[in-house]
């Protein structure tokens, strides 16, 4: 997710929240009601995976400026029956009739031609590809014993019947609803009165109940032909956008394999590119090799979030970015080069750029060798299946485009994409943008499950994903500690602002700026541009040998890990 508010209200993230322990199963998301859909399938016989994708249904429901039908997913599934870990990319493409040259024509100011689409644009609306992605899921990696009827039950008991809105969804829901009420007539659908739902305020949905239902029982046709596909391209056409009924039925998701790096006996996986997981497997990577080449301490040696520390952690994720805009694409357009760019030699070359005693300048990609709106949710089952499942609009409530009647809006991911016809992540017709949402999934070198997890959050992403893994892996924290303590988070396009989170001590901001860092400090809502996490460890008692479950939900969000 990518938020702006208009005031940063000051929100007291106070409460104590410990870890939750389980044995049989695990869910963490950010609404407890989404959690307690989860629960629910697993209850019923369902698998991890089914349990993700009722949870991230009711998502849609209970955080729609985050989340819904209109946006794309990705999935990770850990399965424990051949410990392996597989990737579903439910992204969407650019429609067909959509090219650099009539947006350029399209976006020009002042004389100069933008070289990005605008968010909220209708021309950043690319195929929505949640409603596959969540089918596809099912069918893949599901248990078979529940029918999707049966797993998006929870989600559309709440949107017939409503559900109280909770304190942190409320101010960022209030937020969109200048949005919703210009992008669209039908804006009202995903208000009360015209105006955004108070916080313990009933909110219900019946249009959004009707599509899940429609989708239940009909499957990838009930959505990507008929009359939500007309509802879909009548808005979009009425806006001045080019999306097409054939764009919609042609879409599929892809099945694919996750890429991953070794980290003191860990793998840490993410989804291949167009997602880009790739940024956090760098920066692992660039550390490592600091550690490795003895040009930093091992982290381990050092003060958690000291100005030292994070130093190291900032720098590293600069030049990892820098390599990704430069690189990550659709794969079907373009090579990304993800060997290459992992491989020893180049990192080796990247940590090289690495000074200890100040930030770098202007950071540009190398040559490899050869060659804020989010939510995420996590899902361990009885038999040690794992599920690590994001689902976004990107910006919040996307274009702001709802299609009229039927509860949700249209995301607005497209304005990821380049309109320099050089650059590897340029529009064309039929491609994938560039994707900052990235599930993530942690085992042992043997393939032992130790950790689904995720942070959402825009190019936040894999910057949080790196803290909190180092946060568990090398000052051993549980689940809970890792996602409570302070982040930091680089601005990747801009002035290179650093913003550090409310509770980082002074010294250490000091110390940040005597390196050479434009260091600021965000309080309040505001903090929304850390993200909002979720963690599952497992993990073996030392006495008995019987598996624990251990979860962690984040105080930036409502929401809730359970557990039994």
């Amino acid at each position: 997710m990518t938020s702006t508010v208009r005031e940063n209200t000051a929100v007291p993230y106070i409460s104590r929240r410990s870890s939750v322990f389980g044995s049989k199963y695990m869910v963490a998301s950010t609404q407890p009601l989404a959690s307690q859909a989860g629960v629910q399938i697993l209850e019923q016989g369902g698998n991890a995976a089914d349990a993700a994708v009722a949870m991230t249904a009711a998502l849609s429901v209970t955080e729609p400026y985050s989340t819904g039908l209109g946006g794309d997913c990705f999935c990770l599934f850990y399965s424990a029956k051949d410990r392996s870990v597989k990737g579903i990319n439910g992204s969407g493409r650019a429609p067909g009739g959509l090219t650099i040259t009539r947006l350029l024509n399209k976006f020009t100011i002042g004389g100069k031609k933008e070289m990005e689409i605008p968010p909220h644009s209708v021309h950043a609306v690319t195929v929505p590809g949640a409603a596959a992605g969540w089918i596809d899921a099912v069918e893949k990696f599901g248990s078979g014993k529940l029918g999707l009827i049966d797993i998006l039950k929870p989600a559309i008991g709440l949107a017939e019947e409503g559900f109280p809105v909770s304190e942190l969804t409320s101010p960022f829901w209030r937020d969109g609803a200048d949005l919703l009420k210009s992008a669209s007539p039908n804006g009202h659908e995903l208000l009360i009165d015209n105006e955004g739902p108070q916080t313990g305020q009933v909110f219900r949905n019946p249009t959004l109940a009707n599509t899940l239902t429609k989708l239940a029982r009909e499957g990838k046709r009930g959505f990507y032909r008929g009359s939500i596909a007309d509802a879909i391209v009548q808005c979009i056409r009425d806006q001045g956008g080019t999306m097409s009924h054939d764009d919609l039925s042609a879409h599929t998701s892809t099945f694919e394999q996750p890429i991953s790096y070794k980290y003191r006996e860990h793998l840490l996986y993410e989804c291949a590119p167009n997602g880009g997981g790739l940024v956090a497997l760098l920066a692992l990577g660039i550390i490592d090799t600091l550690e490795k080449e003895r040009l930093v301490r091992p982290i381990d040696q050092m003060d958690h979030n000291s100005s030292e520390y994070l130093h190291i952690i900032i720098e590293a994720l600069r030049l990892a970015f820098a390599d990704a805009r430069r690189y990550i694409c659709d794969t079907e357009f373009g090579n990304v080069p993800v060997e290459q760019l992992l491989s020893a030699e180049y990192l080796s070359q990247r940590a090289s750029l690495f000074d200890p005693s100040h930030a770098a300048g202007n950071v540009k990609h190398g040559m490899p060798l050869g060659g804020s709106d989010t939510v995420y949710l996590s899902v361990v089952d009885q038999e040690g299946n794992a599920c690590s499942f994001v689902n976004s609009l990107y910006h919040g409530f996307g274009s702001g485009i709802v299609p009229r009647g039927c509860g949700f809006a249209l995301h607005d991911r497209g304005c990821l994409f380049s309109l320099d016809p050089s650059h590897a992540n340029c529009l064309a017709p039929g491609k994938r943008p560039y994707h900052t949402i990235i599930p993530a999934m942690v085992t042992t070198v043997d393939g032992e499950l130790m950790m689904a997890y995720g942070i959402m959050g825009g190019y936040n992403q894999p910057q949080a994903h790196v803290q909190v893994f180092l946060n568990i892996v090398c000052f051993g924290e549980s689940p809970q500690r890792a996602l409570d303590v302070p982040r930091i988070c680089i601005q990747v396009d801009g002035d290179g602002r650093v913003a550090v989170e409310d509770g980082i001590i002074e010294g250490v901001v000091e110390g940040l700026r005597r390196r050479g860092h434009h260091v600021v400090l965000e309080t309040g809502l505001r903090r929304s541009i850390f993200g909002r996490g979720q963690i599952i460890r497992q993990h073996r008692d030392a006495r008995l040998g019987t598996r624990v479950l251990e979860g962690g939900s984040d105080p930036r969000a409502d929401g809730q890990a359970a557990g039994r």
